[in-house]
């Protein structure tokens, strides 16, 4: 199966800054993907496209088609949006903290370490290295962190961590042969964290410029008409190169340490940069206002400005944010949205919607705030995810982390729409009930709960006499059974769904029931346990144990076959081993641990070649009609193999995110020190935690030599594997997130019946003849979807029972699939019904004998009739009630 990258579910936001282009679709760095969220269709999608290590900085351009990331590796790609596809590629020197287009999209600005280059921005036509270096600036003291752009992009502001905000001309001006310096903004007390220009609404020209500190400030400065002295805000002209030190203390006299000291060749009058007529000229700039947010506990860690509403929105590190109207610094809203510190926030184009993000628990919110309402509230899990389960319409997507929190999550929109967080420890095991409309999870904290899907409340929990830890999960095909294996007392216990009793505890097992499933097809219950051995039960019967098969190592899974005739189980050895259940011998085995091998941890001492641990499969799958099975483990690899010829089809590399530890194969022995790995000394001088100050530090103990030590980064792993019942996707709950799937709709040409006389032009010849069977049969065994789709469409509504009667069986799995996707995507729902309704009268004892074969398919058009009848119910009943209202209105009169 041609199956390709689709979406990535759990993780909407992982930190970096947020970006929105076409003021409607909100882009997140996740990871090293970045996720485009349409707000007004409310569906999210992950880009196609892997940067070498997680994202910190993204930018768009102007006009929403281009898009620019930069990883922690200062590894930059330039995407085109539409396209999703890669044009360019490049690195940069140093760590990025910034990185903005101008207004007209000529020009990059990235804030480099203590430059700030500017880039020509690349276009469509091709060229041998699209990035061109225009000009570097480099007359900052210390990291730049902050960039904006004036509207008319020949100006650009910086603020950096040397408590300044500079001015800089694009035009390359020169003064008396001596080159002039930028315009400087004194007066800060610590890092400046965002810089903004101002306009002037009536002439639409620069005003004013914004400077936001990290210690909760906001600097108001303006133009000023007067050439005379300033206000003593350190807002000074500064002295020309030649000016003595009078004092010989090593600073130029009227200007303190903390300002101009050991600076040199300094112009500070802004109408020297704009010697050719410009709006700026004979002018300087005077602090207007300095005003204080009032969070006197906490840093102010993000912030944006909208220049046509005047408004500035600021993040702080207790998360809570604030809105004010500037520059009369008027705040109109002061709300707590998060318990930790905001990363991100930014305006929409038109400034009616807030974007805000919190890395640290994965949020992001849009809030709108006029009527002061979610446009879009995610959030992911907190740590990894544990498990999946598909409903069985494939519409929904349940996950389990060890957050104690179930969440469900809508395929086809990427979005989650509830929250179940009543478990007190991690979860381990989710299952769908057949009806779609409840859920089941099990829990470390003991319990095993049932969930409403309707009523979005726990409607049962199961318990047992004494606290157990359950990591497995089970049901049988009625709904009336519930089973959960443990992981400490080495017990199945079962329950009965309709009165929560506890019926029966099975015992034999020697080790952790870490594998339960009952059979598709009868009510026998398979087990399987670190004993190395897989039990089979007759759970109705209570006889106990009914088979037993062993192992020569411990048995880490297991996964019955959809048709319930094979029984496969994954061993420590790296092995898979497929038994017949019914007659109790072992069929074949596939050795997997040279497939399964792969990447080096920073702390083995072997080659990923030579190292044993991982090598072993601790989730299976098979697809939906058996013939093949998804396997993966503690590796970045997941593994697809062909069950009747046990060869290997395909490895899926979950990740290329350098960020993640065990996705190199091999190591650089220049990052090993005696220490160990140079990846896991914390040398960084940073503040461990926003908001708190050198002396409370110090009482908590973070400066204490080893009191927070550097864990090292994530280890890449599949802890779960899914097929949806549709077969058309599958999911895997990844160290990064649940990676979902699908497949490729992009591979068309894959005919079924091939010979010299089935091509494109014999389908359009006999539609020209208005031999519509024939043409149907000719582009079915071409297999060519748009060739199917023109001939469904040629056929009148009348001649549909005639054509479907004459189409052979071996095409109808091709022929449904077709209709599942025309009734997902056109309006002609009521012809395309037709087609569903005569094909089942017409073919219904082949469908009916042949049912696990076409079970896929037969899934995938339950899936989209169902999902066409929800969006025509709620339509219909607002008619319906709306028709009411006037026949009673008109019959009152």
């Amino acid at each position: 199966m041609n199956y390709r990258f689709q979406n990535l579910l759990g993780a909407p936001y992982r930190g970096g800054n947020a970006v929105i282009t076409n003021n409607t679709e909100l882009i997140s760095p996740v990871g090293n993907r970045v996720s485009v969220t349409d707000l007004i269709k409310s569906q999210s999608i992950t880009l196609p496209v892997q940067s070498s290590s997680n994202i910190s900085r993204i930018a768009a351009s102007p006009d929403g088609v281009f898009l620019l990331t930069v990883d922690d590796n200062r590894r930059c790609l330039f995407i085109n949006l539409r396209q999703r596809v890669v044009l360019h590629r490049m690195s940069f020197k140093k760590a990025v903290n910034a990185i903005e287009f101008s207004p007209n999209g000529a020009f990059i600005a990235v804030a480099t370490g203590k430059l700030v280059q500017i880039w020509r921005s690349p276009g469509f036509k091709k060229e041998f290295f699209p990035f061109e270096l225009v000009r570097t600036f480099a007359d900052c003291d210390d990291k730049v962190v902050a960039l904006d752009w004036s509207p008319d992009s020949n100006y650009l502001l910086i603020g950096s961590k040397d408590l300044t905000a500079r001015l800089f001309c694009m035009k390359k001006l020169k003064s008396g042969g001596v080159k002039r310096k930028p315009f400087m903004f004194l007066g800060h007390r610590d890092t400046v964290v965002g810089v903004f220009f101002g306009i002037d609404k009536n002439t639409n020209k620069v005003c004013n410029v914004y400077t936001v500190t990290r210690d909760c400030y906001v600097f108001s400065w303006g133009l000023s008409d007067n050439e005379g002295e300033s206000d003593g805000m350190d807002v000074k002209e500064p002295p020309s190169p030649g000016t003595p030190d009078r004092d010989g203390d090593g600073e130029v006299e009227g200007f303190g340490s903390g300002d101009l000291k050991k600076r040199k060749g300094y112009e500070g009058r802004e109408g020297d940069l704009d010697k050719e007529g410009g709006y700026l000229r004979n002018r300087k700039w005077e602090l207007l206002g300095k005003n204080n947010f009032l969070q006197s506990q906490a840093k102010l860690t993000a912030c944006d400005y909208h220049r046509g509403l005047n408004m500035l929105v600021v993040g702080f590190s207790n998360g809570v944010f604030g809105l004010y109207q500037m520059p009369d610094f008027v705040c109109l809203h002061l709300l707590s949205i998060s318990r930790e510190k905001i990363t991100t926030a930014v305006f929409n184009e038109l400034g009616n919607w807030l974007t805000f993000g919190c890395a640290k628990l994965g949020q992001l919110l849009v809030w709108e705030w006029k009527s002061e309402s979610y446009i879009l509230k995610q959030q992911g899990h907190y740590f990894d995810v544990n498990c999946l389960a598909y409903s069985p319409d494939s519409q929904l997507l349940a996950t389990g982390a060890d957050d104690n929190k179930v969440k469900v999550w809508t395929v086809s929109s990427g979005f989650c729409f509830i929250t179940f967080s009543e478990h007190t420890n991690a979860i381990t095991a989710l299952h769908f009930m057949a009806n779609s409309h409840s859920l089941l999870s099990a829990s470390l904290d003991g319990t095993v709960r049932a969930w409403d899907l309707y009523r979005y409340r726990n409607f049962r929990t199961f318990t047992t006499p004494e606290t157990r830890q359950f990591v497995s999960l089970a049901a049988d095909q009625s709904g009336e059974v519930i089973c959960a294996g443990t992981l400490d007392s080495f017990e199945i216990f079962v329950w009965s769904m309709k009165t929560g009793r506890l019926l029966d505890i099975l015992s034999g097992h020697e080790g952790p029931v870490h594998g339960l499933m009952f059979s598709p097809t009868n009510a026998i219950l398979a087990s399987s346990s670190w004993d190395r051995t897989v039990r089979l039960w007759d759970v109705f019967d209570g006889k106990g144990a009914v088979e037993t098969f062993t192992h020569t190592h411990d048995v880490l899974t297991l996964v019955y076959r959809p048709d319930g005739k094979q029984l496969a189980s994954s061993t420590l050895d790296g092995q898979i081993h497929f038994w017949d259940p019914i007659d109790g011998l072992l069929m074949y085995t596939i050795e997997g641990r040279r497939d399964i091998s792969g990447g080096r941890l920073m702390t083995d001492r072997r080659s990923a070649a030579n190292s044993s641990s991982g090598k072993f499969f601790t989730t299976l799958c098979y697809s939906a009609d058996g013939s093949y099975i998804l396997a993966g483990g503690s590796s970045k690899y997941i593994c697809m193999y062909d069950v009747a010829d046990q060869v290997l089809l395909r490895r899926f590399q979950i990740t290329h995110n350098l960020s993640l530890d065990g996705v190199l194969d091999f190591l650089n022995s220049k990052n090993m020190t005696d220490a160990g790995p140079l990846d896991l000394i914390d040398d960084d001088n940073s503040d461990i935690e926003e908001g708190v100050d050198k002396q409370t530090r110090g009482k908590l103990g973070y400066d204490l030599p080893g009191s927070m030590p550097n864990r090292g980064r994530p280890v890449v792993r599949t802890k779960c594997l899914r097929i949806a019942p549709t077969g058309r996707s599958f999911s895997a709950a990844t160290t990064e997130g649940v990676l979902v799937y699908s497949i490729d709709d992009s591979f068309i040409f894959d005919p079924t019946d091939l010979d010299m006389d089935v091509t494109p032009e014999a389908v359009d010849a006999a539609l020209n003849e208005d031999k519509l069977s024939k043409a149907l049969i000719l582009s079915l065994r071409l297999n060519e979807d748009s060739l199917i789709k023109k001939c469904i469409f040629k056929v009148s509504p009348i001649d549909i029972p005639a054509v479907v009667s004459s189409i052979p069986y071996r095409y109808l799995q091709r022929l449904i699939e077709a209709l599942a996707d025309l009734l997902e995507s056109c309006p002609h729902v009521e012809f395309i019904l037709q087609w569903c309704q005569e094909l089942c009268k017409v073919h219904g004892n082949s469908i009916q004998q042949n049912f696990r074969k076409l079970l896929p398919a037969l899934k995938s058009l339950q899936k989209a009739i169902t999902r066409t009848h929800q969006d025509l119910k709620e339509t219909c009943s607002s008619n319906e009630y709306m028709l009411r209202y006037l026949c009673s209105a008109s019959s009152g009169k």
